[in-house]
């Protein structure tokens, strides 16, 4: 570790949103001095990301702040019924059970993880990321703004400046991360190459208090979605009417053509815009702020340079579709983090840290092309019920001609059906968030082939291949409690998982951990926790000898089907793995 002479800190964040309070948590955790600044005076005070998949629900599980967020956050049986209107108060066309509450879709989600999805604004997820990274000894400075940096050979050097004095000063870290947001200054002065377009369509959001209990306590959900005339131009696709906190506060986002001047959106023009999409004249409306922002479609290719790492928005840019934003920044400071603290302990090689480009950059990509492809896929929605080319009656014409009992109502009625199925692969796509994988030096390929005949947008693939997350299966601890494999791991430190015929790997692992210093535990089911179930046995894809290596963030880096002949072969192809994977001299 470094002295407090020579850096003030390890790891300087810039940036308070899910990425950077995510990032001060993790390093802070595994005992990273950390320092974290934002220039704002304030954490986050609109909604923004929402959306908590089960990923990002694992992170917070295995940071033990799960229980925290589960109690800020909606829980998901009000989450789901997405409805599809012409107003709240008006004509329904259609609803899509949502975020896994469908009958189809709760086993496969339920399956997949020990946790379940939550909506939790960012006003509520920052102050529990930045709060617990404070008591585990994260240094937090608000109202201080990066005004530049440096960086060399052994370190980064920053220049601050406190805003309510303008005052500046520097500060010297070993490393530095840029969870500097959308306009990332770190990234910008990084030169990232980046891929995509900026500014493709303009956004209003609009925050507001409204009692609308009566209009959709019956339906419950996060969003719903307003076709009106204008609702293609601009914005993520159509008008949306979204809860914060039910049923008393809410966001619409609407859109305005990004080719003309922005809008003045004052809070008699939001009150009239709430009103109009609520579809009540008379709703007493409280607006608490407006804001315009745009629809981006940029993902960098390489996420750091040096010493100097981004993550979040600041390398992935894309409308809210899939609710991918603030999870995806979650796991990117989840990868990044376990890395940077193995370097700075000196249990890696610095080229560990090279991974982390590697491994995020390609979900990235990934993860802007799925959302912005989500907001293409209302075309055919809009198609079907005649809103395209601004004819103001054309909905009003399609809903009349879909509830005819002739040919052509069929017609209409099965476009507007397969129209609104399509938006699974926005609303249920599950495969997205569950099966990414990772290929990189800090993973060690078996040469095996993954296959499946399922729909990997819409359906998780859990195997325990290297470059997977491990498997989720349910297991009995020696009290009787149900616990994951999941929870069998992470916590910082590298895991070796086998069956009570692997033992030999069990103690293998504890002889290298003491031997190198090194956090490693040796985990063997069926002696640490029971596979009464037998889920494990059915996901596991080795023999019950065979052995698992576990990163910190809960990926697969190595795996062996089979046995060792004795402790003295499983410690030294378990030293051979750990080697490759920490990317260092031979151990």
């Amino acid at each position: 570790m470094s002295t407090p002479e020579k850096y003030d800190t390890d790891v300087l964040v810039i940036g308070s949103g899910p990425a950077g309070g995510t990032a001060a948590l993790l390093l802070a955790t595994y005992g990273v001095r950390t320092h974290l600044v934002t220039k704002y005076g304030w954490l986050a005070d609109t909604p923004r990301a929402h959306i908590t998949n089960q990923r990002a629900m694992e992170v917070f599980r295995d940071l033990g702040i799960e229980q925290e967020a589960l109690e800020k956050g909606t829980p998901s049986h009000l989450m789901g019924d997405t409805v599809f209107a012409t107003s709240l108060l008006g004509d329904e066309i259609g609803r899509i059970r949502t975020w896994g509450t469908g009958d189809e879709s709760l086993t496969e989600y339920a399956s997949q993880s020990p946790c379940g999805m939550i909506d939790l604004p960012q006003t509520y997820l920052e102050p529990i990321l930045l709060s617990n990274a404070a008591k585990r000894g994260a240094v937090v400075r608000l109202n201080t703004e990066l005004v530049d940096f440096e960086q060399d050979a052994d370190g980064v050097t920053a220049r601050l400046r406190d805003r309510p004095s303008g005052t500046e000063h520097t500060v010297r870290a070993r490393y530095m991360i840029g969870a500097d947001g959308g306009r990332s200054i770190v990234a910008d002065k990084l030169g990232l190459p980046t891929e995509g377009q900026m500014g493709k369509a303009g956004s209003m959001n609009i925050v507001f208090r409204a009692d609308l209990t009566q209009y959709v306590e019956h339906r419950p959900s996060v969003l719903y979605w307003i076709m009106r005339p204008g609702a293609d131009v601009g914005g993520i696709g159509m008008g949306l009417l979204r809860m914060v906190r039910p049923w008393n506060e809410w966001l619409i986002v609407w859109g305005y053509d990004i080719d003309n001047p922005p809008p003045e959106v004052t809070d008699e023009v939001a009150a009239a815009i709430v009103r109009d999409l609520v579809g009540d004249d008379e709703i007493d409306v409280r607006i608490d702020s407006a804001s315009l922002w745009t629809v981006n479609h940029a993902y960098a290719t390489r996420l750091h340079t040096g010493r100097v790492f981004c993550a979040g928005d600041a390398v992935h840019r894309h409308p809210p579709s899939n609710g991918l934003g603030s999870n995806t920044s979650v796991q990117d400071s989840y990868n990044l983090a376990w890395k940077l603290a193995a370097v700075l302990k000196g249990h890696a090689g610095p080229e560990l840290l090279d991974t982390y480009s590697d491994e995020r950059a390609p979900v990235a990509k990934q993860i802007v092309e799925r959302a912005n492809l989500s907001r293409d896929q209302f075309l055919p929605l809009f198609e079907a019920l005649g809103v395209v080319g601004g004819d103001e009656e054309g909905i009003t014409k399609a809903l009349h001609a879909a509830r005819q009992p002739d040919a052509e109502g069929a017609k209409k009625r099965r476009a507007i059906r397969e129209a609104i199925e399509l938006k699974h692969y926005e609303f249920n796509a599950h495969g997205v968030e569950h099966n990414q994988r990772y290929q990189s030096a800090s993973v060690i390929p078996d040469g095996t082939t993954e296959t499946t005949h399922r729909d990997r947008e819409l359906f998780g693939h859990p195997t325990s291949r290297p470059g997977a997350k491990l498997p989720h299966a349910w297991l009995v601890d020696p009290n009787g409690r149900r616990i994951s494999t999941l929870d069998l791991v992470g916590k910082g430190r590298f895991s070796v998982l086998t069956g009570l015929a692997g033992t030999p790997w069990a103690d293998a692992a504890d002889t290298l951990a003491q031997e190198l210093g090194l956090a490693l535990r040796g985990v063997v089911i069926d002696r640490d926790a029971h596979d009464v179930y037998g889920e494990w046995s059915r996901r596991a894809e080795i023999d019950e000898e065979g052995v698992l290596l576990i990163r910190p963030d809960g990926y697969v880096a190595w795996r062996r089907p089979s046995g060792a002949a004795d402790i003295t072969e499983a410690t030294r192809l378990l030293r051979e793995a750990l080697t490759a994977v920490l990317c260092r001299p031979a151990l």
